[in-house]
């Protein structure tokens, strides 16, 4: 905990050395000050935690000064003394920010009370000032090696970036990561990779529900030439791919119970050994697992191993989905809209205030991939300089519904999910000229898909 800054402000000699002498006794990091533009020169050159403020005071009084350096230094903590309040003077400076409040002549022992009692203040802001330091040189960081940020202001993704600080530093450590798909899973791994030692080794990413079981160990641990059929030269397997830096092993939950076993082993004595092959070879590999699914459940289910669980999840970080955090939406959707006006080459400048809000009532069961989708989509088909909710109304047809229920009266007939379908179908091809495959592309589908959903509604 850093020793605190007090800068003194009062027009009398007296009173500054008196306090300051008093101060310098208990450590603290003393300035002084006798008039205002003197102070408002140092709060602006020195890093100034508390400010002992006195309200009759040469240029400008007190209150008029406090209510100018809150403006400006809203952390800051003042602590107002005088020899002149009344209980309208004590008002008015708790209401322009100040915390604490000193008749004179006062007890200097009160005055180190009050610092005491400010300290938990200014030690809270001084944490958060440190986690958003934080915040900010990894998503810069990310986005300049991997072209991604992390993007929320919520407390839970203010928590991750700390625990991705830490785990990185711990350079063996395996790490667990759960959440839902579409939460940025391996964003967080990356991200982990790029702030730890690994930094310039590789990454490798390997989605295990898509490697047959058959082919698990010569993926994994490679193989030699003419070990099987079909083993044509000698391959390297991921765990030699990635020595020395950090395999990413996405979807664990789907790997086969049977290769769990071997993939413990190797996690323990950091050795693999080629299919086809005696020889062991040594691996410094750092591995980041990731899971959709609960583990545990599956754990229970005689799925998934225990022991494996346990050994991967030394280090356990849970992203929440988009639905538990969606004050993030306003600063995801500018920060998509940024990204795609650059890549789709259109010059949108705003964004309808009733984007956010409508959005907020979406579950958004993809998460964040899906509104990352979802403002492309959205862009394509808009026309203006203003996204508008109505380039987003028909990409969410359970949205559309609700609008269309609120609209027509009961007695309308409503709007079903066909429908909403058809007209966005409808819509794409207009804003293609009618081309199938730009069409396609528009709505994120193939070109077969296209094909029978406009057979379906007799397009």
């Amino acid at each position: 905990m850093k020793d605190l800054s007090i800068l003194i402000l009062d027009d009398e000699e007296r009173v500054r050395n008196e306090i300051e002498e008093f101060l310098l006794e208990r450590s603290y990091n003393v300035l002084k000050a006798e008039v205002p533009s003197e102070a408002y020169r140092i709060l602006n050159e020195k890093e100034i935690d508390i400010l002992i403020l006195d309200i009759k005071l040469p240029e400008m009084d007190g209150l008029q000064f406090l209510g100018k350096i809150k403006q400006q230094f809203n952390d800051l903590e003042v602590i107002m003394i005088s020899g002149h309040g009344d209980m309208n003077t004590v008002i008015e400076a708790m209401r322009l920010g100040a915390a604490d409040y000193f008749p004179k002549p006062f007890r200097l022992v009160d005055i180190n009370n009050a610092i005491e009692r400010t300290r938990r203040f200014v030690d809270m802001a001084n944490k958060l000032k440190k986690v958003e330091k934080q915040y900010s040189l990894l998503s810069k960081e990310l986005q300049s090696n991997i072209g991604h940020q992390l993007i929320g202001r919520t407390p839970a993704m203010r928590d991750i970036v700390g625990i991705m600080s830490k785990v990185a530093s711990a350079d063996h450590t395996t790490v667990l990561i759960t959440g839902e798909s579409g939460t940025g899973k391996e964003l967080v791994a990356r991200g982990i990779h790029f702030m730890s030692k690994r930094r310039n080794e590789y990454f490798f990413t390997v989605n295990c529900s898509a490697i047959p079981e058959t082919l698990f160990e010569s993926e994994f641990f490679g193989h030699k030439k003419g070990s099987f059929t079909g083993a044509d030269d000698d391959r390297s397997g991921w765990f030699e791919i990635a020595n020395n830096g950090t395999l990413f092993l996405d979807e664990i939950g789907d790997m086969p119970m049977n290769q769990q076993a071997k993939l413990l082993r190797i996690l323990d004595e950091k050795k693999v050994k080629k299919v086809g092959s005696h020889k062991e070879i040594s691996v410094d590999v750092r591995v980041i697992a990731a899971s959709n699914k609960d583990l545990l459940k599956l754990v229970r289910e005689n799925r998934f191993r225990l022991d494996l669980y346990h050994r991967l999840s030394s280090f356990l970080i849970h992203i929440p989905p988009l639905k538990e955090r969606k004050e993030d939406i306003p600063l995801l959707l500018n920060h998509f809209l940024g990204m795609f006006n650059d890549k789709l080459g259109k010059n949108i400048q705003s964004i309808d205030a009733n984007i956010p809000h409508n959005l907020k009532s979406y579950a958004f069961p993809g998460n964040v991939r899906e509104l990352k989708n979802l403002v492309e989509r959205a862009l394509i088909l808009s026309e203006g300089n203003e996204l508008s909710w109505a380039d987003f109304e028909n990409l969410l047809p359970d949205l559309a519904m609700k609008k269309q229920e609120a609209e027509k009266p009961a007695t309308a007939e409503e709007m079903d999910l066909e429908q909403a379908e058809k007209e966005l179908i409808l819509r794409a091809l207009k804003k293609s000229g009618y081309n199938k495959a730009k069409a396609a592309a528009l709505l994120n589908i193939t070109w077969q898909s296209l094909n029978r959903r406009m057979k379906k509604f007799g397009i």
